[in-house]
């Protein structure tokens, strides 16, 4: 009877070696992503301590910084916490509606023909030009704030699972289909596994998008959030104020898109891909 390897310790551990120095080597890849933001960052604060940029135009990282920690972490968490809730709760409408829209559409070609022309007139409209009448329709509570983030977050997810649907192999829809697979069964063991790479794109571009929309949302009468902290700090003339809501949204945005991209390459482990691969 032959000894199970894996039941070897020793064995075990020389198999997971390898693994862990592939990891290892990984690590510094990843710290790449860091040079140029702190190449930028340390290149403006050694312009503006040296003169020769305008401080009051581009203020210094450490002025920035300095700022934030003048406004005091619950007043700078309050703010944070405000606009990512409206763009949770906004993404969330909009993404579970995209979803159901664009499978009903992917999967039948009245429902395209019905309804894809108006949405791709709708996709077309500016974020700003949506304030006004939602203020007309909403007034300036929560409402129309949350409907301006799920409109901006609908139309990429919306796309990415119609094109999902539509993109998939006919050969796979036959094959299917000679096992005696049709209709729901059809979408559910299929169409929608095939969909799923350009359905969790679409996922990720209508949260960043979803994060930009939240800008124009918060200037619909809030007083809280990081839209709100932009304005104010226009109204006020300091860019420190500017600048600080801007480093807050790009963490804010780099990091709710790391989290959908970690679900992404969770979901998608079974394709046999060169981004799987690397």
């Amino acid at each position: 009877m032959s000894a199970d390897p894996n039941a070897i310790p020793g064995l075990r551990s020389a198999r997971r070696r390898p693994l862990r120095l592939l990891h290892l080597l990984h690590r510094p890849k990843r710290a790449l992503g860091l040079a140029p933001p702190a190449l930028l960052l340390g290149g403006v604060e050694v312009a503006v301590r040296a003169g020769w940029v305008n401080g009051h135009l581009l203020p210094a990282p450490s002025d920035v910084v300095g700022s934030l920690l003048g406004l005091g972490a619950a007043d700078v968490g309050g703010h944070v916490l405000a606009s990512t809730l409206r763009v949770a709760v906004g993404f969330l409408i909009g993404a579970l509606l995209a979803l159901l829209v664009g499978a009903l559409v992917g999967l039948s070609r009245t429902a395209e023909a019905l309804l894809d022309p108006s949405f791709q007139a709708l996709r077309a409209i500016p974020s700003l030009a949506w304030v006004p009448l939602l203020l007309l329709w909403l007034g300036i509570d929560e409402a129309p704030k949350l409907v301006l983030i799920a409109i901006g977050a609908f139309f990429p997810v919306y796309m990415g699972t119609l094109s999902g649907i539509r993109d998939v192999d006919r050969k796979l829809v036959e094959l299917a289909r000679l096992y005696g697979l049709g209709g729901a069964a059809l979408a559910r063991r299929v169409l929608l596994p095939a969909a799923s790479p350009a359905v969790l794109t679409g996922l990720r571009n209508g949260l960043s998008l979803a994060w930009m929309f939240m800008v124009a949302a918060e200037l619909i009468a809030a007083t809280r959030g990081l839209g709100y902290l932009l304005t104010d700090g226009r109204e006020m003339g300091r860019a420190d104020l500017v600048f600080a809501a801007i480093l807050l949204l790009a963490a804010l945005g780099k990091l709710s898109d790391g989290l959908m991209r970690r679900w992404e390459r969770r979901t998608l482990a079974w394709r046999d891909s060169v981004g799987a691969a690397a």
